[in-house]
């Protein structure tokens, strides 16, 4: 016979073993580690109609299995007490597949948007950086990074950055989520056994992409997202089909109306360059004309000009003097369009600019914003005009989503949520609300619905522990319609499931940072929460004593608390006071006792309402025994039912 054939065929054949040998989702790999005294359903692929053996190293029981027709098995594993590290084999007729230094203990999801995506180093880095890295390395911590991924339908695997789980060192830390790791270090030094945490999180995303679509049915809002899903058949390619057909014909509409706002009452006034997100506009997804006037001297009339901006978030049209000028796609892309010199006159000049938001930031995105005559710049930053053609969220007719965006309801759910049901958990961590700032009425039930579908997911009424969001933007001492309070106040509504918490956060943010880099106390108070109430730790203090019954006393209101409470000045601050006309001011607070506060304003005869950090940022200084913040709250707006 031919060498060369047999080599050949000896070549192609440990191909084909290769191939058949026994595949796992990419979550279970060597280093990980199991929730302890539960049940791990391994999924996989092995031969077709073979039988499939697990032998973990934990136990001398060997688990049999058989494989269907086109490969595919489940086998649920019962897992140990804490411990190891063991092995664990898992074969088919043509191989064993083993993984390695596998520990069993405690597993936390750990999810959300941006503060619980940032990373140790890279985002402009945690509090004390340098000692936190130098100081990294725990044997008994492991670390799962899911990669961003969307879905339009729930997903067998996630996708994972590097290759799996990881040991808990210097440099596996740097991109990992700063708070997973924080958590996870504060339940290892207390608990004494292995922490596994699985940080599954996109910065920028709302609630509605981690909630399951048909869970969205029952909460308004969805709607046009939904029908898309449903008229596509959940397929992608078809999505953006249908999307382009239906953002032509919503475009036409509203193209009609571009030239046509020309009456300046219609208009108010914005910053620019900024998101309209950062200038008072929240949750508005839609299409908006932004215009700015500049001035031409004579030298420059009938000279062509560039207009150039570092991005429009997310679609725009920009026009000179009514004439279209450029149009771009995608928030990322800098825009630079040419203008011809005969559009170009002396005196007041209009520059306009049609945005299409789809979801998230929009507006003009920060940096360079000019009208460019050679060597010769026209600043385009400050003030501009405004006017919404069409707001998504309230028109859910001419609403237009664009469908390939982890905006987008349901898709993280999809590809970061559910492909992790076979793995046990002990509970979830949650650091998320920005995005929804705006869409607080909405977000009472969407996060509740969200929080049950997960457990729904798991089989279980698992732990589910929250940060309410942290103080942002410019300080204001009375804002009694601040957006910000009220989506705070939505997540709180959320203590009314059962075996659910809060860590409040509202003294740690920034004026101008929506990352507050104290990475380290917001994970210690939500290590708090589960060290007491579901690792027996019972003289853990987790929250601050909370506001329980207000009562009318005079001319004043008399605030009782479920515990001691104290200023830390001599001055309590942080109070309004609202009277029968609805108007409120800032509030003088005397301390009858270290349970009751009297609050009061000269100028409220006839108080029906206290608030207590109600604003974007906040300068309250109420706290419990243990330094823990007084929760904001408003005795008007009542968070239990």
């Amino acid at each position: 016979m031919n060498k060369s054939f047999i080599t050949l065929s000896a070549a192609l054949l440990a191909a084909a073993v290769a191939q058949a040998k026994v595949e796992l989702p990419n979550f279970i790999t060597d280093n990980m580690v199991v929730q302890q005294n539960s049940t791990l359903t391994i999924t996989g692929k092995a031969l077709p109609d073979s039988k499939v053996t697990v032998n973990p190293g934990w136990s001398d029981k060997t688990y049999t299995f058989k494989a269907d027709k086109s490969g595919n098995f489940s086998a649920p594993i019962a897992t140990p007490e804490a411990g190891g590290p063991y092995s664990l084999t898992i074969s088919d007729p043509d191989g064993d597949l083993t993984l390695e230094n596998i520990l069993s203990g405690e597993v936390w999801i750990c999810s959300g948007q941006s503060n619980m995506e940032f990373p140790l180093k890279g985002w402009g880095q945690v509090m004390n950086l340098d000692e936190e890295l130098s100081t990294g390395q725990y044997g008994d911590i492991r670390l799962l990074h899911l990669e961003r991924n969307y879905a339009f339908s729930p997903q067998e695997d996630a996708k994972v950055i590097g290759g799996g789980w990881q040991l808990c060192t210097p440099a596996s830390l740097e991109e990992f989520s700063a708070i997973a790791y924080f958590f996870a270090r504060e339940l290892a030094r207390e608990v004494k056994v292995p922490v596994g945490v699985i940080n599954t999180s996109w910065g920028g995303t709302p609630a509605e992409s981690w909630t399951p679509a048909a869970a969205l049915g029952a909460i308004p809002g969805f709607e046009s997202e939904l029908a898309q899903l449903v008229e596509a058949d959940y397929d992608a390619d078809k999505m953006m089909e249908n999307y382009l057909k239906h953002y032509n014909e919503v475009k036409e509409n509203v193209d009609k109306q571009v030239l046509e706002s020309k009456d300046d009452s219609q208009w108010k006034t914005i910053y620019g360059p900024g998101l309209w997100e950062d200038n008072g506009l929240l949750g508005l997804d839609g299409v908006v004309l932004l215009k700015r006037d500049i001035d031409i001297p004579e030298s420059l009339a009938g000279k062509p000009l560039n207009i150039r901006m570092a991005g429009v978030d997310d679609n725009d049209e920009t026009y000179f003097n009514d004439t279209l000028v450029g149009k771009t796609n995608g928030w990322t892309n800098e825009r630079n369009y040419a203008v011809r010199g005969d559009l170009v006159k002396a005196g007041r000049n209009t520059i306009t600019v049609k945005v299409t938001d789809f979801g998230g930031g929009g507006g003009l995105v920060k940096g360079a914003c000019q009208a460019e005559f050679g060597g010769i710049t026209i600043p385009l930053e400050g003030e501009w005009k405004y006017n919404v053609l069409v707001d998504f969220h309230k028109s859910v007719g001419s609403k237009c989503v664009f469908p390939q965006t982890p905006l987008f309801p349901s898709v993280l759910y999809n590809a970061m949520i559910y492909p992790l049901r076979n793995m046990p958990v002990r509970g979830a961590i949650w650091y998320q609300g920005c995005n929804n700032v705006g869409r607080d009425e909405q977000y009472t039930p969407l996060f509740q619905t969200m929080i049950n579908s997960w457990r729904e997911l798991w089989g279980k009424d698992m732990p589910f522990y929250f940060v309410q969001l942290a103080a942002f933007n410019s300080q204001e001492p009375v804002q009694p319609n601040s957006s910000w309070a009220l989506l705070r106040n939505s997540q709180a509504k959320a203590l009314n499931l059962d075996n659910t918490g809060m860590a409040v956060a509202i003294d740690l943010g920034h004026p101008t940072d929506i990352h507050p880099k104290n990475k380290q106390e917001v994970a210690r108070r939500l290590a708090l929460i589960a060290l007491a109430r579901d690792y027996g730790k019972k003289d853990f203090t987790y929250a601050a004593p909370r506001c329980v019954k207000s009562v009318v006393d005079g001319n004043a209101m008399l605030l009782t608390f479920d515990g001691p409470v104290h200023a830390t000045s001599v001055a309590h601050t942080g109070f309004i006071i609202g009277g029968s006309d609805g108007k409120f001011t800032t509030a003088t607070v005397k301390a009858e006792s270290p349970t009751v506060l009297r609050v009061w304003a000269k100028n409220v005869k006839k108080p029906v309402a206290v608030r207590y950090d109600w604003a974007d940022y906040p300068c309250g200084n109420l706290y419990g025994p243990t330094e823990l913040p007084v929760a904001p709250f408003a005795t008007d707006q009542p968070i239990f039912k």
